[in-house]
């Protein structure tokens, strides 16, 4: 596969490298005529033309889990990891403004009552877990170390607290038999309309410059508002069905139909060990389930994602690097931001 652009843009003179960890204002009308500026002065075409369409994927680039000091930073092994990253991705996005034909925004989206929060959960002592330092099983729930708070019933069960109870039994039981990552009770995070959920600036930024110079509208793709399931993957929830067998959430059959449209999907974001490799395997499972050799146009910026680390407490570097190998092997790559988009296709 080729492109038509040898090189890479330069960075517009306004990205500053030394805010991308800070919280501020997005100039959008100023930036807005700057990109009309820079694409007219770079010779860059709108996305229509472009006759190899690239995806860039970024998940849940948010405050919430790139920025110091809120509520789950990934700080990966180094402590900076997520503004580390967000540096690079921000200069990739720009250096490869011409190339990239579309970009996707996850948002992990909560409120307070949700299964993973604290609120949802209480012991014998009315107390709630700790949040980040507690996982529940299934043998908790059986034992009673665990259970459905009563208050959240009338909100989230129409009062009939008996069923909450037994959802959380169930849900926690589907987890087990998946193989997948124990309930965790997180800080309330991403909350909706919260500070936390928005896009990190210098991010939003330069999405937003390439919406404008590119003629592109961002997409924006929701996930996580579902109280009853977690939500890591932004292509399915982590269990689909209630105790009752009935559906409570769906697979996000639409944004997955579109990524497969692309010639190339690039993915960035956080945290590499939770939504980013849940996101990864679950686009890999329906790959592998159609066409294996799809996996080939998958490109994942290796450079621009951190796992979660919070020392001395839990640490998934090794688990996020063997999901990545993985995804290798099946035919995925493995890139860095350095290199120019039109090199790591050819």
């Amino acid at each position: 596969m080729t492109t038509t652009t040898p090189t890479q843009l330069p960075i517009p003179s306004f990205f500053d490298r030394k805010k991308v960890g800070e919280v501020w204002r997005v100039p959008y009308q100023q930036r807005a005529a700057e990109a009309k500026a820079w694409a007219k002065q770079h010779n860059i075409k709108p996305a229509a033309e472009d006759k190899t369409r690239v995806g860039l994927v970024l998940i849940d680039v948010q405050n919430t889990f790139c920025i110091p000091e809120f509520e789950l930073f990934v700080g990966g092994q180094s402590g900076k990891g997520a503004v580390e990253d967000n540096i690079r991705l921000c200069e990739f996005i720009y250096h490869n403004l011409d190339v990239i034909t579309e970009i996707a925004a996850t948002m992990d989206t909560h409120t307070a009552m949700q299964i993973f929060h604290p609120i949802f959960w209480i012991n014998d002592a009315g107390e709630h877990p700790i949040p980040a330092a507690t996982t529940i099983s299934l043998e908790d729930l059986e034992k009673g170390l665990w259970k459905v708070n009563p208050a959240v019933a009338a909100s989230l069960a129409g009062s009939n607290y008996s069923a909450l109870q037994k959802h959380a039994l169930h849900y926690v039981k589907k987890l087990s038999e998946a193989g997948k990552y124990l309930l965790t009770v997180w800080p309330y995070h991403s909350m909706l309309g919260g500070i936390g959920h928005a896009l990190v600036s210098a991010v939003e930024e330069a999405i937003f410059f390439h919406n404008i110079a590119r003629n592109s509208q961002t997409i924006f793709e929701i996930k996580g508002n579902n109280p009853l399931t977690e939500n890591y993957s932004v292509l399915r929830p982590e269990v689909l069905e209630g105790a009752d067998g009935v559906a409570i959430a769906f697979k996000n059959t639409r944004f997955l139909e579109k990524l497969l449209e692309y010639e190339a999907i690039i993915i960035a974001g956080q945290a590499k060990s939770h939504c980013v490799a849940w996101t990864i395997d679950d686009l890999l499972t329906e790959i592998l389930a159609r066409d294996p050799s799809l996996a080939k146009k998958v490109y994942l910026l290796e450079d621009c994602t951190s796992p979660v680390v919070v020392p001395g407490v839990i640490d998934f570097t090794e688990q996020a690097d063997a999901a990545f190998q993985r995804f290798a092997k099946a035919g995925m790559k493995i890139v860095n931001s350095t290199d120019a988009i039109a090199n790591f296709l050819n």
